[in-house]
């Protein structure tokens, strides 16, 4: 046996359940694709939710420099805007940082990592698993997929979602700007939204979700930037001033928010495997520490190195689906019906003037979003 636990992606999910399963006494090995540290897209601002929880891990987020935020601004456009406090708020730090630190973390309490890997395919037999990597079949009894929003496994594993063709694509960039500190802004445009917010160090994260259909009616990014993205006059205001830090920006096609299930073919899904919030909810990565929380107790229940029967493998998924369902279900729902307020110029600037109107809806649609501090 190669581990209790083989975790496929090094990101937020399998690296905090590579912690805690660790520290339960599990033998675990992640396999990562790339080698720390390296850019994701991704919004980059997480709730204050996920604090409690991650102080219990012995994750220090105050030595990562991280950004406060505690203020939320939506603009549409057509030049409208509205803005409110966020009352839990929360914080933000790339990517590159957290999970480069976490990994850190895990190594030093004796996870195992294969970097720079990638898994072929993953089979069920005999109840155990085998998990293909180049020139070596690796044998687990538990398999975690935390491998992100989409995968050529999710083909393997004929997810239900991977075949319905997805219009959006997301870009994400790291700037110098001269914005506030505290807050986070999600600009609309048509078809599609920009959240820029600050994280650690003097940087902020732009990242936009777009139609693939308008990248290719205008042939390059810098071509759908001007078209469409730009034609907020927040954004273009950035765009003409920012100073752009990465080399290139990371970008990820077939961006799915379709329903999907916390456990196909055994294989116990986490963080955006499992399931993802519209971006425009900015909560993704919350929700992604969050799930590894409900797994990990999950397996850390159930699951015996010695006797673990067919019978106790029934009990974790099922558990860990009621968990999933229960936490995040009418959260990812919500997320979806959100969505379809922004993206359109029409509809956004109606929103905003709601909003603006009765802040009490604002506050219930935040609260819809995040979730309470837990640890």
């Amino acid at each position: 046996m190669t581990a209790d636990v083989l975790i496929i992606g090094g990101g937020l999910a399998g690296l905090c359940n590579a912690i805690q399963l660790n520290r339960a006494g599990l033998q675990v090995t992640v396999i990562e694709k790339k080698h720390y540290p390296f850019h994701r897209v991704c919004g980059e601002y997480i709730s204050n939710e996920v604090l409690p929880f991650l102080r219990k891990l012995g994750i220090d987020i105050d030595s990562l420099n991280p950004a406060r935020i505690n203020r939320l601004e939506i603009t549409s456009a057509g030049g409208k805007r509205f803005g409110c406090g966020l009352d839990l708020g929360g914080f933000g730090v790339s990517r590159y940082t957290l999970d480069n630190h976490l990994y850190r973390q895990a190594q030093l309490a004796g996870v195992k990592f294969m970097l720079d890997t990638r898994v072929a395919d993953v089979r069920f037999t005999d109840d155990h698993f085998e998990v293909v990597i180049p020139g070596q079949t690796l044998i687990a009894r538990l398999v975690i997929g935390s491998y992100g929003k989409r995968s050529n496994l999710d083909q393997k594993l004929k997810r239900p979602f991977f075949y319905k063709r997805s219009p959006y694509l997301a870009v994400k960039f790291h700037i110098k700007a001269d914005l506030p500190d505290d807050l986070i802004q999600l600009n609309n445009y048509k078809d599609g939204y920009c959240g820029v917010s600050k994280v650690d160090g003097d940087r902020y994260c732009m990242c936009y979700l777009a139609k693939s259909d308008d990248l290719r009616k205008y042939g390059s990014l810098p071509a759908l930037e001007e078209n469409v993205i730009r034609k907020n006059p927040y954004l273009n205001e950035i765009f003409s001033n920012a100073e752009f830090l990465l080399d290139k920006p990371e970008v990820i096609n077939e961006i799915s928010f379709e329903k999907k299930a916390p456990v196909e073919q055994h294989i116990l899904m986490s963080g955006d495997t499992a399931g993802m919030i519209a971006p425009l909810c900015g909560n993704g990565m919350a929700m992604a520490i969050h799930s590894s929380k409900l797994l990990s107790e999950s397996i850390i229940k159930y699951y015996q190195s010695e006797k673990f029967t067919a019978a106790q493998r029934v009990q974790l998924e099922q558990a860990y689906t009621h968990a999933w369902n229960k936490e995040f279900a009418s959260r990812l729902w919500a997320g979806r019906q959100m969505q379809r307020l922004f993206g359109r110029d029409s509809v956004t600037g109606l929103t905003i003037d709601m909003l603006n109107t009765m802040p009490a809806v604002a506050n219930l649609l935040i609260r819809t979003s995040h979730g309470k501090p837990f640890a």
